[in-house]
Order: C-alpha cells, then structure tokens, then sequence
C-alpha cells in the first residue's frame, strides 16, 4: 500500500462508450441497437470502431473490415465523420474543464482529470466523476465510464472495471491486492506480445509479476523492469500533464512471413496507413514529414522520408508513402513496414502511438 503520508492525488480517466460508434448511433436512430463499425466497407479497409452489439460477434477496432464482415454479414459499416466527434468530442472537453484545467486528453474520447484541487470545491472525486458523466448524457446524449483513483495507471484501469456506462473507484489501500488479481493481459501498457512473453515466464498475474526482483525484470525487459516494478506495487507518479508536446505519430506491423513483391508490400502498407490515419484522426493532428520504416529479413533497417511545405491530406500522405516504398526499389525481403508523421502542430500527447498494428489477414490489393 502507499505511504499514506505522502501527498494522494484524486485522479479521474474519464473514456467515452464505443464513442465514433455511438456518435453514429446517435445520429442514426435507425441504427441503434444493432451491430455496427466506423470504418472500412465489405470489401477493404481497418475498423476504427465498433458498437457493443459489434463487439458481441468478436468484431474490434483495427480488425480488417474483410474479416469483420464475414462474422457478422448484417454489420453495418458507417464513414467516419471526424468533424462530428470532434464537435461533441470539445463540447466533453468544455465540461471537463469546470471542475479543472488539469485535464491530459489522450484522444478525442478519454481524458485523464487531476481533480485534487478542483472549481466546484468538492471533496470526493467519485462525486465528480459522476457528475461529468451525468453532464456528457445530458450535454451529448452519450454515456461515458470513468475510474478513480490516486494516480493515472489505476484511473485507467478501473475506468475499464465497468464499462460501459459505468464506473469504478481503486482506493490507496485496495490497490496492491487488486493488482496481484489482476491477469497481466489487463494492465494498462502491457500489450499483447508482453503479456506472451510474461506468461512464458510463469507471470500470470499481478502476483506473480510481484514476486519477481527490480533486477530480473530490468534484465528481462529493460528500461520497461522499473515500470513493472513498480506498478503492480500501485505506484506510478506519472502527473496529470495538459501540455505534453508530442514529436511523432506512427503505427508498424512485424508480418507472419516476410514480403517479397512490390505488390505485397503496397497492400500491407495500405493497411498500415489506414490506421495511421485512423489515429491522426483520433488524435486530431497535422504533420509534415511522412517517414516509412522498412525492417529486412535479416533486421537491417531502412527509413525514408519526405517533408512537405503544407500539411497533407490523408490521400497526399498514401501517395508519399508510396513514392518512399518505391523510389529505390527493395531488394531483400520484408519483415516490417511502419508509416510515421512527425513535425507535428500539436501541444498534446496521445499515450498510445506507436503501437504496433496487429492485422490477422490478407488484405485485397491496395488501390491504385
């Protein structure tokens, strides 16, 4: 448990229900209650979200829309309308900051709050995390779970607890026993080839993770130990930050089986770009520089870039990309391709770029 003299924060993730979805949802009465994903259509694309009556079929975000399709044949597949969640996604952002300007957005639909000292005075986080939900129903008609904590990684996790429509509250002194319950595929920054490698290890949990030194973890894992190390001991002093500048936005795949054709290679980069462009949007962000990353059988690696006098439009950045892909040619085959953005406009930081993008299929050939 945490040394209850130190100074506890009153922390609070607030993260919107299958919020593109639901937007869609909203707007679409005759949509409501039914199996439905933004993004992608029957033939090509990646899904950027999808509805909890979706996700009854297995059907998430980055799956290929192929695939999605094939497990529910009455999805319904909605266009992104960006412009629409930003508008609802400022007026969350409105409500959030009448109670503090301490707010860290991490996408258009979750924030973290630091509600320590907050405008309306109040005492008891777990009251005013109810109170922003309340607000968001009635302001957008959307709901909005939310986790309290004392600081960012429990807030996110117990924001999870209840969804949807729900929320949860890890006290200072429940942390460390809810945490050595909790399987290591559910912490927050541990993703899923972590999560194998761990298990590989006999950690299945967080009691597991515990019993293992800051020493071993390091050696294991690197500069990632200390992390682990101390957050299944519930500490993580990370402060809610409303000014973090980000550098670079980018997603990657490692493929099943090297590349080896020009033609292959474009209809995986496809897929690729197409989450990128997903989390541009997400994060509601510009960049110059298009950069392509290429990792060879053999591990070399390669980067190109282009940096350009405007900020491109999604069609600008898949015609750069190509152009990276192809201007010398490759000769060795592929393991993995990434597609970054930097020179950014932004003064804030999505916590999850650079995710490595898993796709479990075969893409149909990439536009022309």
């Amino acid at each position: 448990m945490p040394d209850q003299s130190l100074f506890i924060r009153k922390i609070i993730h607030v993260d919107m229900d299958a919020f593109y979805a639901s937007v869609e949802q909203l707007d679409h009465p005759e949509w409501r209650g039914k199996a439905l994903v933004v993004g992608g259509n029957e033939a090509r694309g990646v899904i950027a979200a999808a509805s909890y009556e979706a996700r009854k079929y297995g059907i998430f975000s980055a799956m290929s829309s192929v695939l999605a399709a094939k497990k529910c044949p009455d999805l319904i597949f909605a266009r992104p309308r960006f412009d629409r969640y930003r508008e609802i996604s400022l007026q969350i952002r409105e409500i959030f900051h009448e109670y503090t300007d301490l707010v860290e957005p991490l996408s258009l639909d979750e924030a973290f709050l630091d509600v320590t000292e907050n405008k309306a005075g109040l005492k008891s986080a777990i009251l005013i995390a109810r109170q922003i939900r309340a607000k968001i129903k009635e302001k957008t008609g959307l709901n909005a779970s939310a986790g309290v904590s004392y600081n960012k990684f429990l807030a996110k996790t117990a924001s999870d607890l209840n969804k949807p429509n729900g929320q949860a509250v890890i006290l200072p002194e429940e942390a460390e026993a809810f945490l050595e319950g909790l399987p290591i595929g559910k912490f927050f920054g541990i993703g899923k080839v972590t999560a194998e490698k761990m298990q590989k290890l006999g950690i299945h949990n967080g009691a597991d993770l515990k019993q293992f030194s800051l020493q071993y973890l390091t050696r294991k894992f690197g500069k990632s130990g200390l992390h682990y190390y101390n957050i299944v001991r519930g500490i993580h002093l990370s402060a809610v930050q409303p000014n973090r500048i980000r550098k670079s936005l980018s997603a990657e795949n490692t493929f099943e089986r090297d590349l080896v054709s020009p033609k292959e290679m474009a209809e995986n980069l496809m897929a690729i770009f197409e989450e990128l462009i997903r989390r541009i949007d997400k994060s509601d962000i510009k960049g110059r520089t298009v950069t392509l990353k290429i990792k060879h059988s053999d591990f070399t690696l390669q980067t190109r870039s282009k940096t350009l006098e405007q900020y491109p439009d999604p069609e600008q950045i898949w015609e750069v990309a190509l152009e990276l892909l192809h201007q010398d040619g490759i000769t060795k085959p592929v393991r993995l391709l990434g597609l970054g953005l930097s020179n950014l406009n932004v003064t804030e930081e999505q916590a999850h770029f650079g995710e490595q993008l898993k796709i479990p299929f075969n893409l149909p050939p990439a536009k022309k």
